[in-house]
């Protein structure tokens, strides 16, 4: 048997602000520096040791890594990062103050992507500077693969072939994994780990800076899984 965890980073500043944030690259809040530190002590005393960890491009997960493995005592510990971790891209709403996205887009484009997993939010133009292609932290990437907007079933498409060639291979030999990312990542991952259906994962839940921890066997199936400030008892 061997663990892998799963961390959101902790709060952002777009979070604590209440506006959409998806591929746009903001700090942590206070706060979020708190769970992050917070994260690492429990899996410090929790008995949680890694060889390898994997998270997105994007700086309040990248952050959330570096704090945690302070905390651990693990600096320097093997890092790969993937545009395949980053956050579903919430096209022509990212930046925008939920409110206020409302008022210039109408509810259901707004409401719709976050309810639905077909439905995509306003796309964004591809002029527009917000556009990963139009990023030079991206143009090593084929333009197009990358969003311009993405429903849940895009996100969980662009996730699933980096968690089944790079992270899954890892697990196979033997290496406890840490996985620091977002949201939409999390629950793209927990649907194939625990096999959830559409309606399941839409209902599912992450909070930000709490280590859910994975008990897998040979088969790479889940025995259990729990978060590491509530212990199974």
């Amino acid at each position: 048997m061997t663990q892998l965890v799963l961390l959101r980073h902790g709060e952002s500043i777009s979070n604590r602000d209440g506006y959409f944030t998806g591929w746009n690259d903001v700090a942590l809040s206070h706060r979020g520096e708190q769970e992050a530190e917070r994260a690492g002590r429990l899996l410090k005393e929790a008995g949680c040791e890694f060889d390898m960890c994997f998270t997105s491009e994007l700086r309040r997960a990248t952050d959330t890594l570096r704090i945690v493995l302070s905390a651990m005592g693990l600096n320097g510990l093997a890092t790969r990062q993937s545009w395949r971790l980053n956050e579903r891209h919430y096209g022509a709403l990212e930046g925008v103050h939920r409110i206020n996205a409302i008022g210039k887009f109408g509810i259901w484009p707004v409401l719709g992507p976050q309810l639905r997993f077909t439905t995509f939010p306003p796309p964004l133009r591809p002029g527009d500077a917000r556009c990963p292609g139009n990023q030079l932290r991206y143009s090593d990437i084929d333009k197009k693969e990358l969003p311009l907007a993405e429903s849940m079933q895009q996100t969980f498409f662009r996730v699933l072939p980096y968690w089944q060639e790079t992270i899954v291979p890892e697990i196979q030999r033997g290496k406890r994994i840490l996985v620091v990312s977002h949201r939409h990542v999390l629950r793209s991952l927990m649907m194939q780990l625990d096999g959830l259906s559409v309606s399941q994962l839409m209902k599912l839940s992450i909070a930000t800076g709490r280590p859910l921890v994975y008990d897998l066997n040979d088969k790479l199936g889940p025995v259990q899984h729990y978060y590491a400030d509530q212990p199974i008892q």
